[in-house]
């Protein structure tokens, strides 16, 4: 995916969706802790959390990578995971959401068996 050329005006449109759907993977963490914090009653529990908590962030990091050679295919998997919509990816060239298209078809299409 290097082979890529990202114009100006692309790259404003990455960023914005990128930030937007790291906004909403925050958010949901932020909930999810929230709402396991609300419910620990044993000391025990609160190492439980921040494994919880650890996991979460590493998650994060893995599945965020703001490098263009991984760009398209990181915002195939933010779709799948309910934090990027896809029409905030309209401005991009065809090429570039073809791409998307294409790995999102790929994971159904092997996540149904076929």
């Amino acid at each position: 995916m290097s082979d890529f050329e990202w114009s100006g005006s692309e790259k404003k449109l990455a960023r914005h969706a990128f930030d937007t759907a790291l906004e909403a993977a925050l958010a949901k963490t932020m909930a999810d802790f929230k709402s396991k914090a609300s419910a620990v009653t044993q000391p025990s529990e609160m190492w439980e959390l921040e494994d919880y908590l650890h996991e979460q962030r590493r998650q994060i990091d893995r599945t965020f990578d703001y490098r263009y050679s991984q760009l398209l295919f990181v915002f195939a998997q933010l779709i799948r995971a309910g934090y990027l919509d896809e029409k905030l990816l309209a401005g991009l060239s065809q090429d570039k959401r073809d791409v998307i298209q294409r790995d999102l078809a790929f994971v159904a299409r092997r996540s149904a068996g076929g």
